[in-house]
């Protein structure tokens, strides 16, 4: 385990699997932490390196203020530069932040992994659950907001089907930061992660986009748009809950054999 600071001083938790070549940077989604993704590191080749975002897991908390979409961007960076990441890997808001890299810089990274983007150049919406979840988060002790989140979560139905789902979610947020992540929900509420489109069409790395039917907090269209845009991408897209829990095992040997 390791430390890199952020653009502004922030300090970021970062966690090193593997080693050698390709050296891919792995960014999680809102609420979770670098265990998002850690189940997935011993399938893909080289070095694969896992962090939270700011105000997540056992990175800083950040002021209020800095949670904005060029903020988690500003986190890739300093990672990605660090290690000398050459892949990289997001899930939803870390989907979002990568996208603002490379609006900045369009050949930052030579492949591209976007997995439930839920942001692009429209401002992000408040969703009931998140807003939920920042108000419990706010104005409980962090077990009892823990707890209430799940159970008001509608994944009771997908505990069932997969028992060890909830176990999964329970160890993405035992390392939760309740001031961080609430200010970080409200953060980006409103923003947008690119503020033009159209600058992904100068990306010529080579991308895999993941996206399914029926999410309201990652809208099948943002995946569709993401993989028109790009000049090298390939979308695959899924019809519900139920098929993304299923082709777990296919997407990460998809996603494992794209990154070399």
């Amino acid at each position: 385990m390791a430390e890199v600071l952020a653009p502004d001083g922030i300090r970021l938790h970062v966690e090193v699997d593997g080693g050698g070549e390709p050296v891919t940077v792995l960014a999680h989604g809102l609420t979770n932490s670098c265990m998002e993704l850690a189940a997935f590191t011993p399938f893909a080749p080289g070095t694969k390196v896992r962090f939270c975002f700011r105000g997540h897991g056992h990175s800083q908390t950040a002021p209020l203020g800095r949670y904005r979409f060029e903020d988690y961007a500003g986190d890739v960076r300093a990672v990605a530069d660090a290690y000398g990441a050459t892949r990289a890997v997001g899930t939803s808001l870390g989907a979002g932040a990568i996208t603002r890299v490379l609006a900045d810089d369009p050949d930052r990274f030579e492949r591209l992994v976007f997995l439930l983007p839920a942001a692009l150049d429209v401002p992000v919406v408040g969703h009931p659950l998140s807003l939920r979840t920042a108000e419990l988060l706010e104005s409980l002790p962090k077990d009892e907001a823990i707890a209430q989140v799940l159970r008001e979560s509608g994944r009771e139905a997908a505990y069932a089907r997969a028992p060890g789902l909830r176990e999964f979610d329970l160890l993405l947020w035992q390392d939760l930061d309740p001031v961080g992540v609430a200010r970080a929900i409200r953060g980006v509420i409103g923003e947008v992660a690119i503020d033009d489109r159209e600058l992904l069409r100068k990306v010529a790395a080579p991308a895999l986009v993941i996206g399914r039917s029926g999410d309201g907090l990652h809208p099948i269209e943002l995946a569709r748009a993401i993989a028109e845009l790009l000049p090298d991408a390939e979308l695959i897209e899924l019809g519900s809950e139920q098929e993304l829990f299923d082709s777990i095992p296919m997407l990460v040997d998809r996603v494992a054999r794209f990154v070399v």
